[in-house]
């Protein structure tokens, strides 16, 4: 097994990146150390995880075909301008704070989302005060999948029936509303880099059929090449 320490130095991810981010969060673990000695019993975080889910993020995003790597915000506009709406690609972000953003277009033109980190969690920044309330996910692969999967489901509801909505309960004080949670942004298909390859496009076809693809009969180097990349979008 190749640790991800070892895979951070293998080619692949931007290790140009990684640094940065890793470099940026070294002022954060300082402070957590320092509040830890304060206080003997917080546990201790180690920061070998924010490597090991950074890396395995790039990874998949250089497997998906639509990361499009250090493309300014006005590049990632003229390549969203005459797509449909909810067109969709990921690209590095240029604040210093944050590592990736994604770019969509919406009925109102391309804008730009970025992608928050902390802890081995990604989520959508949320400009909303107090605690985000947005789902958080292992790397952005799971993330844009979770909002593409919304966001076909919602058109197809709308296209399902033309009856009117019925009115729904008050929500209670104590949860958040379902608009709280929302993200005003509907993903509904990738903008590839470049055409994909018909290995990839075949591994998307099965990850589209079988949330098992473990259990079907296919030849060990395979069955590692859909284990690369095991989403649907």
């Amino acid at each position: 097994m190749i640790s991800c320490v070892q895979r951070a130095l293998l080619p692949g991810p931007p290790s140009d990146m990684i640094a940065r981010t890793m470099s940026s969060m070294q002022q954060d673990y300082g402070e957590r150390g320092e509040s830890c000695c304060q206080n003997p019993t917080a546990p201790l975080y180690d920061p070998t995880e924010d490597l090991c889910c950074i890396t395995t993020t790039f990874q998949y995003l250089q497997n998906s075909g639509w990361y499009w790597g250090s493309i300014s915000a006005s590049e990632a506009r003229d390549a969203l301008l005459k797509v449909s709406v909810g067109t969709f690609l990921v690209r590095d972000s240029s604040h210093p704070l944050y590592m990736l953003t994604l770019s969509v277009k919406t009925a109102c033109g391309p804008t730009n989302v970025r992608i928050e980190y902390s802890r081995g969690r990604f989520r959508l920044d949320s400009s909303s005060p107090g605690p985000p309330r947005l789902l958080s996910f292992p790397d952005i692969c799971s993330l844009v999948q979770h909002y593409v999967g919304s966001g076909q489901t919602q058109q197809g509801k709308r296209s399902e029936s033309e009856d009117p909505p019925k009115p729904k309960a008050k929500p209670s004080p104590s949860q958040p509303s379902a608009k709280d949670n929302a993200v005003l942004l509907k993903l509904m298909r990738p903008l590839p880099q470049a055409f994909p390859s018909l290995q990839h496009l075949t591994r998307l076809t099965i990850n589209c059929q079988t949330d098992c693809p473990d259990q079907l009969p296919l030849p060990r180097p395979l069955m590692r090449y859909l284990q690369a990349y095991p989403f649907q979008v």
